[in-house]
Formats: structure tokens, sequence, C-alpha cells
């Protein structure tokens, strides 16, 4: 039992580093950036009280599960804006090589459920991981709405490209999300 608590707690020591890992996006007080541990914490909760507006019927907790974990690759990989300049091969790589250390951090249960449900997350093919990436993209799209376009200018971020990179993931589990933030995004674009 002590070797797979000190495993545990070797895992949540290190997740605590996630607060550390600075993001593009700001608070929607446009006060500073938030960390990726806030994120996490974020749409986790966005998962919680959007869920029924999901396009197929998702497991709640499991889509939660996924949203606490996805990013933890961060600590060691960073985070790499979805509008910014990065090689995704490279990005999926370091990301890979990150899950390897920091799952293999748990007792090999745990782990290998944990490192399951993140491989789901990324591969994006099961409704509750569809759901998922749709509510990781929307928060953002939120926080940037929220903050007069946020990092949109700096990234000089177009319609097309938002649509590209986001709102088809977001339109494929969750168009009920999309269709309603749609209005705001456009008048935001055209004013700009």
């Amino acid at each position: 039992m002590s070797d797979k608590l000190s495993r545990q707690f070797a895992f949540l020591n290190e997740a605590d580093k996630l607060k550390s890992v600075l993001r593009g996006t700001t608070l929607c007080d446009s006060s500073r950036q938030e960390n990726s541990g806030e994120h996490s914490w974020h749409i986790a909760l966005y998962a919680m009280v959007l869920a029924e507006h999901a396009e197929r019927p998702v497991n709640t907790d499991r889509v939660i599960k996924m949203l606490l974990l996805h990013d933890l690759v961060e600590i060691d990989a960073g985070d790499n804006p979805i509008h910014g300049n990065h090689d995704p091969v490279e990005m999926e790589r370091v990301e890979q090589a990150a899950a390897d250390r920091i799952f293999g951090l748990l007792p090999a249960l745990q782990a290998a459920e944990f490192r399951a449900l993140w491989n789901e997350f990324e591969a994006a093919e099961t409704d509750d991981a569809v759901f998922a990436k749709s509510i990781d993209r929307v928060q953002p799209v939120v926080a940037n709405l929220e903050t007069g376009g946020g990092t949109w200018p700096e990234y000089k971020v177009t319609p097309e490209q938002l649509d590209r990179r986001v709102g088809v993931k977001v339109r494929r589990g969750a168009p009920a999300l999309w269709n309603h933030l749609k209005a705001r995004i456009d008048a935001w674009f055209d004013a700009h």
C-alpha cells in the first residue's frame, strides 16, 4: 500500500505543475492569462453544465475525467495555442512522450486507465471524446468573446481560420453551442 500511495502522490504532485503552465487565453475579466490547471477545471465545469447539448448522449463522468487529464502533457510540452505556429507532428511526439512519463508515475492499473482516457480524447472517435473536444474548443472562444476578441487580433485569426480550427470540432460534438455563439462571433469579426 505504501508504494501505491507514494506513486499516487508523486502523480498528484507532478500534476500541480499544470498550474504554472500559462495559456494564450486570458481570463474573462482580462486581468491575466489563465493557466492550464484553471483551464482544465473550467472545461470540466463546462461539461457538467452543458452536457445536455451534446450531439449524441455522453457519459458526463467520463467526459469530465478526460478533460481533467487531457492537458497534463502540457507540463512537459507547454501550451500550444490553436492559432499559434507550431509543428503538429513534433507536438504529437512531445505530448506522447509526456503522457508516457506523467501517467507512468501512477500505479500500473491507474496509469493504464488514465492513459486510455487520454488516448481516447486525443483520437476523438467516441461520443464522449468528441464532446470533450468540443468543450475544450468552446471555452477559449467564450473567453475571447468576453474580452473583446482576446488573442484573435494577436494571432491574426480570420473567420475562416476560426471555423476550420475550432468551429468544425465544436459542431461535431455540440452544434447547438456553436450555433449559439456564431452570431457573437460574426458580429465581432464584422466590427473588426
